[in-house]
């Protein structure tokens, strides 16, 4: 760069001199000046390119974005620069493909003075984009051809797929309103990675705002909002831009934007608005939501016709064949390998069926009477040829055309409203009213309802009754004035848990406006939570502001209960997705925030890039930090009252040192953020133990669930499971895959024997010979064997010392694993054989394979031995040059390679057993075949190099650098191309073999915001069972389902009962007879006591009757060998009982306390 341009410097600044000395003599002297001083300007404007190109590759870069955030002194004003460094800020978005061009709407911001750059009102709001991106993404037509960053987007792609992240990446946003609720829809789409976001408010912040925007900080107040809000918004993601405005809206504006959202809006001005997005062409997607208090509304309006193009978001439904008859109509057969998740209706097409091939034509036939096994096919098939064997059938996934109403039409008819809680089923109808009337309200007085005013609660009930009446036969005969009190006194505030729960659900109805994925609200959701309400009833002076950050809670939930808030003592477990969500929502609700109060956040995990698309507390400069350590220092910086104290111990057994009796007793409520059910089982147990509310969550994609788990009212977290995922048999995965899990699942077992297990095994012989071979023999059985030869093979047979070596290693790999054992498979099985039954071996599930040819000629088969052979290097610590990763020298390399001629084995054992657990089979002369593979080891040691160790590689799935996927993938598809089974690509292949878990930030979002409702009622106490709520909600259908907790299994003995909550405490350091004789006086017989798995005392053995004086913890260290640390003050023993009729009674635990 510099060489180029000193060059540059060099022709300028001579040329015009030359042309000077040329023409010199028909030139006066003013020629000689004019040619001097282009020479210096030239020189000038040379030396600030240079410097300018330095500057640029000398500043600290972002990630690489489409668009950031840049600031600039504003040009003209006359604040003061010294008040404050962010005074006069220019702010505008510079994008890759133009960094000359900015958009229209420059908002320049002094100190309380916020105007636009332009001053007209109705300008676009958003740069002009190039004329082919100008088609809206309501056409579903016009994808974005940027590349998505797959290390980010994986777990959201998992959910999304690649189409409609594209059509995302196209998308531009309004939202209006930059309160809580709007900031949230703001962070979820920034998240998601639209292509902009526009963040439009014209108020300033208030002290009042900092109960429910985690952007805002109290130096803020004052500030326009959607200032203050832009560059926080922007550090979610660099690669999408984010601007500001703080003008009044013009609707000619909206037409800049895919979607447009409305969280502060008068009902007026949103008819307004909403009849210009629906008229528009394309229509453009408009969404009204608020958040008042504990209520909620949601209404989305996607234009007149808008096409559904997926409806679930799940995968096709697919059916293995059996039989299909003759008949009119036929009956189609599967087999029962999986039930068919079929519909009466649902559209298929069939393929790979032979005899009736007349199905194969891929046209959709609509099926009924569907079972769990066959349905009936609407189709005369009596002359179609007859049915032989094979065939898969397929569900056809059609799109929805859905009719959408506007605004205006949809007041007075709002049709069916989306229920999420049956118990209130009657409450969307007065909610639809109530939020009608609170806009009358405010318009009338240009003010909310004050909390506490029962004047102002009156004048409220007495317009939502007047305007009840209005309604004629469609009027509401009970409009509960208890409730619409409830409703004018919290109309003010925006609540956090709240503006969460909306945020995830608007934010995912954006996703679905902009992509067609999914089925949007149909149109009208209303949502309360009065549950959450204290029990005692609330003062009107206890509702009074205290001019703090939780005015607007206080405004709906006293000062009281704010106090049991800032004083809690909880643990979340976990800082992932839902911990980053947690922590904000309890710092902004002041949880943890007084002075008894303690927060305590642990998780033993580090950030990756991947997290970053959902965990929003991190940055990707975080990469590799703790995440606890992150997460509980951006929660701080949220509101620095936060008494946080971040760990990265993993919760379980192993550190109940850290997590000891009194830690758990000092809890008042633990909330789970968890990834994975043991983990969670642990918690509750814990939580059960210790009688603490444990806050149970979890997403799944755009699903999501609740539980609460609350001593001696509900059931607990392991009360009830889930049944465990059903496992393909052995043989299935080795020998006979009929889809692409079963071939990934072999590709990833493959994967860790040859490049992690082996490796280890040699190193765990190297490093001690003798152990290693004894332990072997002692084992004696075809495990230790196969380990042996594994061991012995890879350091003399397949031992590589060169990259050519590696490279015939792999090329060799690929014969044996696609060709030579599918060739002895149809060798042992022929395509005609038959069962011991006589059926045909290869009937459905199993596809008969073909045995695979290489050519380095194929792309995906030249790319397999590429990764295994760079992997085998690596493990064998052989330096790969950079001519292994090109192609054609690699293809060179391989085509060296001499494969040897293979010949069947007659007597090949292959396992078909479907209850099988190893493949490996059994012989009575294992110790022999043992003694002689650990003789030949012992050889083979004597020709490595002194201190020789192999280095296992251990599976990453996140790094596409690593060849790690690439090589999965490729055994994968190499399999199913064997068996015809249709190809993955490599992020599909991610997924199932990375066993990576969709996830998406709305979800998350929506899961939290209802756990925290929760929350409200656990730290006020005194809620009944029916106040709580679980729930389990898909974002996609859009389906929410709210209900009661389960109570807890009751068991009564006599006059006494108990619960799995309970816990028999027994003080004092007894001894056994004293524990005896204390279940006694209950009208308990003990006849065995335990320890752990040992037994302490057991009626029917004599001996045990000298331990009766015995203090039982004494017992319990000689006989259990029980360690007791110096934390440990009591000690859990389990008891059998009966009753005095020789009958069973399951008692609780009983805790004996020593100290």
């Amino acid at each position: 760069m510099l060489k180029l341009g000193f060059l540059g410097f060099v022709v300028s600044f001579l040329v015009p001199i030359v042309v000077g000395f040329v023409l010199g003599d028909y030139l006066d002297n003013y020629f000689w000046f004019l040619i001097a001083f282009l020479a210096v300007i030239v020189s000038v404007m040379w030396l600030c390119g240079i410097c300018g190109s330095l500057l640029h590759y000398m500043l600290p870069r972002k990630r690489a974005s489409e668009g950031e955030v840049v600031q600039e002194d504003g040009e003209n004003s006359s604040v003061n620069k010294s008040e404050s460094t962010s005074a006069l800020k220019k702010i505008r978005i510079v994008e890759a493909a133009d960094s000359t061009v900015t958009y229209n709407s420059d908002v320049v911001c002094g100190e309380n003075n916020c105007n636009s750059g332009n001053n007209h009102s109705s300008g676009s709001l958003v740069k002009e984009e190039e004329e082919e991106e100008e088609a809206s993404i309501m056409a579903l037509g016009n994808a974005n051809p940027t590349d998505i960053d797959e290390d980010l987007h994986s777990r959201q792609l998992a959910v999304y797929g690649r189409e409609t992240m594209r059509r995302l990446f196209a998308s531009n946003i309004l939202v209006s309103g930059m309160q809580g609720l709007g900031a949230e829809i703001a962070k979820n789409l920034i998240l998601a990675g639209v292509k902009s976001v526009t963040l439009h408010d014209e108020g300033t912040v208030e002290l009042w705002d900092l109960s429910s925007n985690f952007i805002f900080s109290e130096s803020d107040v004052g500030k326009n909002r959607a200032l203050a809000s832009i560059q926080k918004l922007q550090d979610l993601n660099n690669a999408v831009a984010v601007r500001a405005s703080t003008t009044t809206l013009a609707k000619e504006q909206l037409s800049d934007f895919q979607a447009v959202v409305f969280s502060d809006i008068s009902l007026e001005k949103a008819v307004e608005f909403n009849d210009y997005c629906h008229n528009h062409q394309p229509p453009i997607a408009f969404i009204k939501t608020e958040v008042r208090g504990l209520f909620g509304s949601l209404f989305c309006d996607f234009g007149p016709e808008f096409t559904v193009v997926d409806v679930d978001g799940e995968e096709p439904h697919t059916g293995i064949i059996a039989s299909i008859s003759n008949d009119n109509p036929a009956l189609v057969s599967c087999v029962d390998d999986e039930r068919l998740e079929f519909q009466d209706g649902d559209l298929v097409v069939f393929s790979e069926v032979h005899g009736m091939t007349e199905l194969n034509d891929g046209k959709p036939r609509k099926i009924k009477n569907a079972r769990a096994y066959s349905f009936t096919l609407e189709e005369d098939t009596t002359n179609y040829g007859t049915y032989a064997k094979g065939g898969i059938v397929t569900q056809v996934k059609q799109p929805k055309v859905l009719n959408f109403k506007p605004l205006r039409e949809a007041l007075n008819e709002p049709g069916d409203f989306l229920l999420s809680d049956f118990s209130k089923f009657d409450r969307p109808p007065l909610l639809h009213l109530a939020f009608q009337a609170l806009d009358k309200f405010v318009s009338e007085l240009g003010r909310f309802p004050v909390a506490g005013l029962e004047e102002d609660a009156q004048k409220f009930i007495s317009i939502a009754t007047n305007m009840n009446e209005s309604l004629g036969d469609g009027r509401l005969e009970d409009i509960n004035p208890n409730l619409l009190r409830h409703f004018a006194f919290g109309a003010k505030a925006v609540l956090n848990p709240m503006a969460a729960m909306f945020g995830g659900i608007v934010g995912q109805e954006v996703v679905k406006a902009c992509s067609g994925k999914f089925h949007p609200l149909f149109q009208f959701f209303y949502f309360d939570s009065v549950e959450s309400l204290p029990t005692e009833p609330l003062d009107s002076n206890d509702l009074r502001p205290l001019n703090c950050r939780y005015d607007a809670q206080i405004s709906v939930f006293g000062s009281k209960l704010q106090k049991k808030l800032e004083d809690a003592k909880v643990f979340i477990v976990g800082s992932g997705a839902l911990g980053c969500e947690f922590l904000k929502n309890v710092a902004l609700m002041g949880v943890s925030c007084g002075n008894q109060g303690k927060l305590t956040i642990t998780d033993d995990d580090v950030i990756e890039k991947s997290n970053l698309s959902r965990q929003f507390l991190f940055r990707d400069w975080n990469i590799g930090q703790a995440k606890s350590t992150v997460a509980a220092s951006a929660a701080a910086s949220i509101n620095p009252r936060l008494n946080i104290e971040a760990l990265q111990n993993r919760v379980g057994p192993e550190t109940e040192n850290v997590f000891d009796d009194t830690f758990w007793e000092n809890l008042s409520v633990v909330i789970n953020a968890l990834d994975n059910v043991n983990a969670r089982l642990y918690v509750d147990q814990r939580c059960l133990y210790f009688q603490k509310p444990l806050l149970e969550s979890g997403t799944l994609g755009a699903k999501c669930n609740t539980q609460m788990v609350i001593p001696h009212l509900t059931e607990n977290y392991g009360a009830s499971r889930d049944p465990p995922e059903k496992q393909a048999p052995m043989c299935t995965v080795h020998s006979f895959p009929h889809n692409i899990d079963h071939c990934l699942t072999w590709a990833r077992s493959e994967f860790e024997g040859l490049l992690e297990k082996t490796p280890a095994e040699v190193n765990a012989y190297l490093s001690s010979p003798s152990e290693y071979g004894t332990s072997m023999m002692n084992a004696g059985d075809a495990q230790a064997r196969d380990n042996l030869e594994r061991v012995l093979e890879c350091l003399d047979k397949e031992r590589c010392e060169t990259l050519q070596d590696c490279i015939t290693w792999a090329r060799l790999k690929f014969e044996d694993y696609f060709a030579n054992r599918v060739k002895q498979l149809i060798y042992t099985f022929p395509e005609d054989a038959a069962t011991s039954t006589g059926a045909p071996f290869w009937s459905a599930p199993k596809r008969f394979p073909r045995p695979l040819e290489f050519s380095s000629a194929d792309p995906s088969l030249l790319h397999f031995v590429m990764a295994a052979s760079i992997l085998r290097a690596e493990t064998f610590g052989i330096p790969i040059p950079e001519w292994a990763k090109n192609p054609k020298k690699m293809a060179e390399a391989v085509d060296k390679v001499m494969v040897p001629d293979f010949q069947p084995k007659k007597d090949a054992k292959i396992v078909t057993d479907e209850k099988a657990t190893s493949m490996s089979t059994s012989s009575i002369d294992d110790s022999a075949v043992i003694a002689e593979l650990i003789t030949k080891l012992e050889q083979c040691c004597k020709n490595l190099p002194p201190g020789f160790r192999m280095k296992p590689i251990q599976f990453e799935k996140d790094d596409d650098t690593n060849f790690h996927m690439d090589l999965i993938a490729g055994l994968a598809n190499m399999r199913a191309r064997n068996y015809s089974i249709p190809e993955v690509d490599k992020l599909k292949a991610k997924f199932i073999a990375g066993r990576i878990i969709p996830a998406i930030a709305t979800s998350t979002a929506m899961a939290t915001g209802l756990v925290c409702l929760e929350l409200y009622k656990v730290l006020d106490g005194g809620h009944k069972l029916e106040d709580y709520r679980n729930t389990f909600a898909n974002l996609a259908l859009p389906l929410f389902s709210m209900a009661e907790p389960v109570p807890p299994k009751v068991i009564k003995h006599g006059s006494m009962s108990w619960t799995v909550w309970d816990r028999w405490i027994m003080k004092g350091n007894p001894t056994l007879r004293e524990l005896l004789q204390w279940l006694k006086e209950k009208g308990l017989n003990a006849y065995s006591i335990s320890c752990g798995s040992c037994l302490l005392y057991n009626s029917l053995f004599p001996r045990h009757r000298d331990r009766m004086d015995k203090k039982l913890v004494d017992l319990a260290r000689e006989v259990a060998k029980v360690d007791l640390p110096p934390y440990r003050r009591h000690l859990d023993v389990v008891v059998a009982c009966e009753d005095d009729e020789d009958n069973d009674i399951d008692i609780p635990q009983i805790s004996i306390y020593f100290a």
